[in-house]
């Protein structure tokens, strides 16, 4: 565990964008529906004290006792009724213990322990037919368990799991069924539940009213943003109580596309979820085990195991299993930012994604494919009124679950040269290298053969914006979108300087175009598209060829070809690692036809990137650029990757150093509230909070 154990993470439910956010002290985390951000509800696991009967501790993430809830009932001369319960403490945070992994996150405090199960893994293709798995990993719900060791006490305690209200238009709601069913709600969306048989509901405006209500009649009331289940542990008896934390949300969920919930296939009611998930309790378990045990068994340092743990979560937070027409339709939302299907991003999440759910990844191909691929422009250097037509990709679908228009994102806008404009060729890339991943983890050549004419036209769009004529391109991208008008294209690193932002001469881009340019010859190779593998492997072969060009005597490799900045980049080397996922690795070969580009990369990573006046950071975290401490660190860990495993440098030390560095930002004591975060500058999260890319961490694994 790293030194501060109360920071927040999501514990998500895979395809319904809903979590349960806890670890930071006070009410500032809850049940995350598609907010994007902690919901700042406090929620109650509290235990009667052995010795004071009456009085109860709970876990330390409950608000301060107040009186403003009930203020707005009486008068100023009105009574305050004295509490059924004496007091209620949280644990000191120096008395909670904490064992955090991949799928289990538990914290001990005296006789209570409190375990939070989230499923994370395989997923399977609801085209499969195996409807009973895909049942268990679509359940809206994360699994709790309650342990209370009372085997030394005297007398019987009370125990009880609650939350506050978070909507201001619904309340609270008891659920009491014939069934068996207990627990509290808010609305038709959220809820905790369970099926303990001595369990009841109370609601209130203080906690401490709910805790030591001992009237039956009195647990009708209704008032009040506080509810929680109690149950009791007889004395001389340890038990362990079991609850299910359930999402529900039914009808249009989407706009410019119509999509409902993939799981409202299955289930009609927040009831109708609970039941599944407690019937299903000990199958869910069973695999949150298999899950840590796979990344316990890794081999991976500490820090490296934590970061997994913590970014696949925000990730699995991040996705949406919707349908529309009856098919499945999968979207990753973007943390914070809200975009759907962020395709810098799809190519990311997609080295995670090949290796557990590779069917979503085609999901999202074909839907750039079949409604965002559009035709733009590309003007010809030497003569700019003649123009030649070429193919790309937005840079998202849509925000906060409305669809773009098809041909356009949310994101970008003609006539500028920095954040928000046109990412055209990093997108063609992104979309190449993605297709990639895919064919290389599921040999899916009816796929392939349905998008032969689209993947030999990104060819063509990624010659023609290098140079129109053929005898003069040197592989690398040079030639603006029309759809930039007096602007310039940018790349994924907009928001850090202009050179690593520009995507014209960029040698980041660069090492992506060779990596798709790869790609595309075996792609097209295999369609028995001869000379357009040839045009594709001659592609690859300038790019590499120029890189090793521009390298500068000392071995440094400029930011842009053209020479004109001064910034250092760790990403120079990031496109290896798709060339690798992607089924060329026999390129990779050091002894290879790319020999000499493989030990430009490395030269430079080694004795340009890896110094302190460059690119490692005082507290030894590894920067996109030397030009801007705001660093990327999911952008980090494969570069990582691609240094250690790929070109097999000796930058292991460091590496382990910015582990260190990373763990310590994403749990700093003020600002770990955000989750697992995606741009880091000084040791401070900086933006992109509560993100999904760190999942590329899992590239990791993949070391030997």
């Amino acid at each position: 565990m790293p030194k501060n154990m109360h920071f927040n993470t999501q514990h998500p439910v895979f395809g319904a964008h809903a979590c349960l956010t806890l670890g930071f002290p006070g009410a500032r985390g809850g049940m995350d529906l598609e907010r994007c951000l902690p919901p700042n509800q406090q929620i109650l696991v509290a235990l009667e004290t052995a010795d004071a009967p009456g009085e109860y501790e709970a876990l330390p993430f409950i608000e301060a006792e107040s009186h403003k809830e009930l203020m707005r009932f009486i008068s100023d001369h009105g009574e305050i009724w004295p509490h059924s319960a004496k007091r209620l403490t949280p644990w000191a945070l120096e008395d909670v213990q904490r064992d955090f992994r991949l799928a289990t996150d538990s914290w001990q405090a005296g006789d209570l322990r409190f375990t939070l199960y989230s499923p994370i893994g395989d997923v399977p293709d609801p085209a499969n037919g195996d409807t009973t798995a895909l049942v268990e990993a679509l359940t809206p719900a994360v699994w709790a368990e309650v342990f209370v060791d009372n085997r030394k006490g005297h007398s019987s305690r009370r125990v009880a799991v609650g939350m506050s209200g978070l909507d201001p238009y619904r309340g609270l709601r008891q659920v009491a069924g014939d069934d068996g069913l207990v627990g509290i709600a808010e609305g038709a969306h959220l809820g905790i539940l369970t099926r303990e048989p001595d369990a009841w509901v109370g609601m209130g405006m203080d906690w401490r009213d709910i805790l030591g209500e001992i009237e039956p009649a009195s647990r009708t009331y209704a008032l009040g943003s506080l509810g929680a289940i109690c149950a009791t542990v007889p004395a001389g008896e340890a038990r362990t109580l079991r609850f299910a934390f359930c999402f529900f949300k039914a009808g249009q969920i989407t706009t410019g596309i119509d999509t409902q919930y993939y799981y409202t296939r299955y289930f009609n009611s927040l009831e109708a979820v609970a039941q599944r998930a407690l019937d299903d309790f000990d199958v869910a378990v069973e695999r949150c085990f298999t899950a840590n045990k796979r990344l316990d068994e890794s081999g991976l340092s500490d820090d490296q195991r934590f970061i997994i743990a913590s970014a696949t979560r925000s990730y699995v937070f991040s996705t949406q299993l919707l349908e529309n027409d009856g098919k499945p339709l999968w979207i990753v939302n973007e943390g914070e930012f809200n975009m759907m299907n962020t395709l810098d991003l799809v190519a990311d999440h997609s080295l995670y994604e090949m290796q557990h759910h590779p069917w979503t990844i085609r999901n999202v191909l074909d839907l750039y494919a079949d409604r965002y691929c559009y035709e733009d422009e590309v003007a010809s250097p030497d003569a700019p009124d003649r123009k030649y037509k070429a193919i790309s990709f937005p840079h998202d679908m849509g925000v906060a679950g409305a669809f773009s228009r098809p041909g356009h994102s949310s994101y970008e806008r003609p006539d500028l040269t920095g954040c928000f404009s046109y990412m055209t060729m990093e997108e063609l890339l992104n979309w190449v290298l993605t297709a990639g991943l895919y064919f290389t983890a599921t040999n899916d050549s009816s796929w392939i053969v349905s998008r032969a004419d689209l993947l030999e036209h990104c060819l063509g769009s990624m010659e023609v914006r290098d140079h129109p004529d053929d005898s003069q391109r040197i592989g690398v991208m040079r030639q603006d979108s029309s759809r930039c008008r007096s602007g310039r294209e940018i790349t994924t690193y907009d928001c850090l300087d202009h050179s690593l932002g520009q995507a014209s001469g960029n040698t980041y881009l660069a090492s992506k175009t060779w990596a798709a340019s790869l790609i595309l010859e075996r792609l097209l190779g295999l369609l028995d598209r001869t000379d357009a593998a040839r045009r594709a492997r001659l592609q690859a072969e300038r790019c590499a060829s120029t890189v090793v060009s521009v390298t500068r005597p000392d071995g440094r490799i400029p930011a842009l070809v053209g020479g004109q900045s001064q910034g250092v980049l760790t990403t120079v080397v990031e496109g290896l690692a798709y060339a690798w996922f992607g089924g060329v690795r026999e390129k990779l070969s050091l002894d290879g036809p790319y020999a000499d580009y493989l030990k430009a990369l490395g030269r430079h990573f080694t004795e340009h990137a890896m110094r302190t006046d460059t690119c490692i950071a005082k507290d030894g975290s590894w920067r996109i650029t030397s030009s801007n401490a705001n660093t990327f660190p999911a952008k980090i860990y494969v570069c990582q990757f691609v240094a250690e495993r790929i070109l097999s440098l000796p930058v292991e030390k460091e590496s382990r150093v910015n582990d260190a560095a990373n763990v310590a930002a994403i749990t700093h004591p003020e600002h770990s509230y955000w989750c697992w975060s995606e741009q880091i500058k000084d040791g401070i999260v900086y933006a992109a909070k509560y993100y999904p890319r760190g999942v590329t961490s899992n590239v990791w694994l993949h070391r030997n």
